[in-house]
């Protein structure tokens, strides 16, 4: 243990000793002096050499406590809490030159949970968390869909589904497989639960810093409007059709293994199971649509082997997007109003 950290909870000792009641903000206060000092400091290339549970536990810690950057200037006679149940969160005013935003120390009671500089919108850009852009994630996702099903689109949703039609046995076992992966992912978990808790709180880690908290002041359809953001530029286009391009084989490799990883970590042994079943819809239509994609690079192969070529096979690949997106918007929707507090 890190001589700072040890100096950390030596002080936090000697006041329960001395009766004194630690409100969260102090424990946050010396939780961030801490971090900035370098107590919490990871090397995640150490989860090499390590066995898989404490790779995950040190890769889970090197998320929960990023280094602080250089320059970081943190104001800790601010502080904002917040408290969810057992769960605490203290946000201090920060800025690294002149870019604002705050350094965010979660509490699990007694327990430092982590420490994370927060820039404004994070992940996300600041047009994705304004307070306008719930309503007009609406208005325009209802307003393309609508156009699709009755308007001006309707050519390209046909074409779209009859590009699926015409090759109904591969998209079949595209989706077969691709949610076969989840369930394994699903199954594995109950053989070791305890790792499956760690992927669990990994994916969580990871999730934090995207920055969703900052779309949840503008309530569901803020949210609705960040989830869909992240699941379409992320999920659908950066890891799932970007990749197609190259034939679909590495976008089918790439999803087996993310869906066998999310379906330890979303599975019953470490979820419960009412809540397992609410979110199994969000589940079902998000992963639909990645699969569609990789449909659609698998489809791109099967063009160009067919002697087809590949600027038939992209104009299928861009095809299974359509499908693809219209599910996003409706599991955004939906995973908004789940898990909005």
């Amino acid at each position: 243990m890190a001589l700072a950290v040890r100096r950390l909870l030596f002080v936090l000792a000697l006041f329960s000793a001395l009766g004194f009641a630690l409100t969260p903000a102090d424990r946050a206060r010396a939780a961030v002096e801490a971090w900035l000092s370098g107590a919490y400091r990871t090397n995640p290339l150490e989860a090499v050499s390590r066995d898989p549970k404490e790779a995950l536990a040190l890769l889970e810690r090197a998320i929960r406590f990023p280094p602080p950057p250089p320059g970081l200037e943190v104001n800790l006679t601010s502080p904002r809490v917040e408290a969810r149940g057992p769960v605490v969160v203290v946000r201090y005013p920060a800025a690294l030159g002149e870019r604002t935003g705050e350094v965010v120390v979660e509490l699990h009671g007694d327990e430092v949970w982590g420490v994370r500089w927060q820039p404004e919108g994070v992940l996300l850009p600041p047009w994705v968390v304004a307070p306008y852009s719930g309503p007009v994630f609406l208005g325009v996702g209802l307003g393309l869909v609508l156009a699709l099903f009755r308007g001006g689109l309707q050519r390209t949703w046909r074409a779209a589904l009859e590009a699926i039609r015409a090759r109904g046995r591969l998209f079949f076992w595209t989706q077969v497989g691709l949610y076969a992966a989840f369930a394994l992912g699903a199954a594995g978990a109950y053989a070791d639960p305890e790792l499956a808790r760690l992927v669990q709180r990994v994916v969580g880690a990871g999730i934090g810093q995207i920055g969703i908290e900052a779309a949840l002041r503008h309530g569901p359809l803020g949210l609705a409007a960040a989830i869909f953001y992240w699941n379409f530029t992320r999920g659908l286009l950066l890891t799932t059709a970007l990749p197609a391009l190259l034939f679909g084989v590495p976008a089918l490799v790439f999803n087996l293994l993310r869906y066998y990883l999310l379906g330890f970590a979303l599975s019953p042994p470490v979820v419960p199971v009412d809540r397992f079943l609410l979110h199994l819809p969000v589940i079902v239509l998000e992963l639909g649509a990645y699969n569609t994609a990789v449909f659609g690079g698998l489809a791109l192969l099967g063009e160009v082997l067919a002697g087809r070529g590949y600027r038939q096979g992209l104009r299928v690949l861009g095809l299974s997007l359509v499908p693809a997106t219209v599910l996003l918007f409706f599991a955004a929707l939906y995973e908004a109003f789940e898990v909005m507090p």
